[in-house]
């Protein structure tokens, strides 16, 4: 038996370039889907563990974070912003993509830190984005949009922490069922993440996404892997500030090697 081999553990992944790194030789067992989707089948204990937003493990005590690794950035993003006609300041309405909580309760906090609290309405159709005067966008699709002629400003979400916080934004983490004997699962996820970072010149080489000096700036520059002890200080302010301004009920993060 190959001891590289994944273990028949149910594990959800979102079909993003930035998961990229994290999944290499998981592929083939991965169910993906984008984030909301991946917690609902975690609530449901229809997965084992699932690449989730973070608001999703603050927000419900059920689960473990896998300890050393995240998707985040220190700094501009890229692909979570809110696209703008109009002045930041005049906001009313935000229409969102549905596949994140977290770029959501993000864009919450960032904007009451300015004193705006905007309604928020479901994106019915990624086709209508552009015809917004207010969009928050993530993904694969926020990068087709921002590359694309548009007519909006972008308010970098990642930029806009870091210009806030100084600190680092996790916006996804490997959460872990609890009460689940899941060493192995974790093992495979840790050599995910070592296999994706030691072969990430031939990822950004051989993903059809975009183009390669896209994918190169993107994945070496805007994204990082890591959750040490300045993510866990981000999420933890992270928190704070959701608490500040009442968007539900926030647990203390457990973090597990």
């Amino acid at each position: 038996m190959n001891a590289d081999a994944p273990v028949a553990s149910r594990i959800g992944s979102v079909p993003y370039l930035n998961a990229a790194p994290l999944t290499r030789g998981l592929e083939s067992v991965l169910t993906f889907a984008p984030p909301s989707r991946l917690a609902e089948m975690l609530r449901r204990n229809e997965l084992d563990a699932a690449l989730v937003s973070v608001t999703e493990v603050l927000c419900h005590d059920r689960y473990d974070i896998l300890d050393g690794i995240a998707i985040g950035s220190l700094g501009e993003v890229f692909s979570v912003f809110l696209a703008h006609k109009r002045p930041l300041a005049d906001v009313q309405e935000v229409f969102c993509d549905p596949a994140s909580l977290t770029s959501v309760n993000l864009l919450k906090v960032l904007l009451a830190e300015r004193g705006l609290r905007p309604a928020f309405t479901p994106l019915e159709s990624y086709d209508q984005a552009a015809e917004k005067d207010y969009v928050l966008l993530i993904g694969n699709q926020a990068i087709e949009f921002r590359l694309a002629p548009h007519e909006h400003e972008i308010f970098d979400l990642g930029a806009a922490w870091h210009e806030l916080t100084g600190l680092p934004f996790v916006y996804a983490v490997w959460a872990l069922r609890r009460g689940l004997k899941n060493r192995d699962l974790r093992d495979d996820l840790r050599r995910a993440r070592r296999r994706g970072l030691k072969c990430l010149d031939h990822i950004i080489a051989n993903r059809e996404e975009f183009d390669e000096n896209f994918r190169r700036d993107y994945l070496e520059w805007h994204i990082q892997y890591y959750l040490g002890d300045d993510e866990k200080r981000g999420i933890a302010h992270f928190s704070d500030l959701l608490r500040k301004h009442h968007c539900g009920l926030v647990f203390a993060p457990r973090y597990f090697a």
